[in-house]
């Protein structure tokens, strides 16, 4: 038997040699074909987050919304104008009691004491408060008064011995007496301590700041 003959006129295949028909991956004429899939179907997906929002920044790149590093803890403030007078004007009863206890021990005034005061309100009171001018002007008038205070403490333990009565009741009941000895024995000495004391304010609020 012979063959069929085909027809002069056959259709002829799109460009690429594969039927447009039932061929999904096919190319329409004029097209480029679209790529055949490699196997991976993780191939074409956009890399998995991190978890990292900023993973994505350059280095040195600045924070979101416009921010840049990490903010700084805050240096402490020094210069607090308040606090430092207050310090100053504790230092000044602490140190002042203890050098009246000291002159009333020994009866007698030292200045080595008067200058310690002094030294001790000024560095306490710059350490808080800083270098500024009013602080250490308060330092300075603190130590007069620190000074002052232990005097009159000193003249209240000697008073209290000699009267042979308790301290408390000199300070409370006599207080009138110690101001009015403490003017009667005032000498040179005395207000020199009390230059002293504000001198060695200075000085110890110089060497804190």
């Amino acid at each position: 038997m012979s063959q069929p003959v085909q027809p002069p006129n056959q259709p002829q295949q799109p460009f690429g040699g594969q039927p447009v028909e039932g061929n999904p991956y096919a190319g329409q004429p004029g097209q480029p074909a679209p790529a055949a899939p490699t196997g991976n179907p993780y191939g074409q997906q956009p890399p998995a987050p991190t978890g990292n929002p900023f993973a994505g920044q350059q280095p040195g790149q600045g924070a979101p919304f416009g921010g840049g590093a990490p903010f700084a803890p805050a240096p402490p403030a020094r210069n607090n104008l308040l606090l430092g007078v207050a310090v100053a004007l504790g230092a000044a009863i602490v140190a002042g009691i203890l050098y009246g206890v000291i002159a009333g021990s020994i009866e007698r005034e030292v200045g080595y004491a008067a200058v310690g005061v002094g030294f001790l309100v000024g560095f306490a009171a710059s350490k808080v408060g800083g270098s500024n001018p009013a602080v250490i002007a308060a330092s300075a008038v603190f130590s007069i008064g620190g000074v002052y205070l232990g005097q009159l403490i000193g003249i209240s333990m000697i008073l209290s011995d000699l009267a042979q009565i308790p301290f408390s009741e000199v300070v409370g009941d006599h207080f009138d007496a110690v101001t009015k000895a403490w003017s009667e024995e005032a000498d040179f000495m005395t207000y020199l301590f009390l230059g002293l004391g504000a001198v060695a304010a200075v000085g110890g609020a110089k060497k804190a700041g």
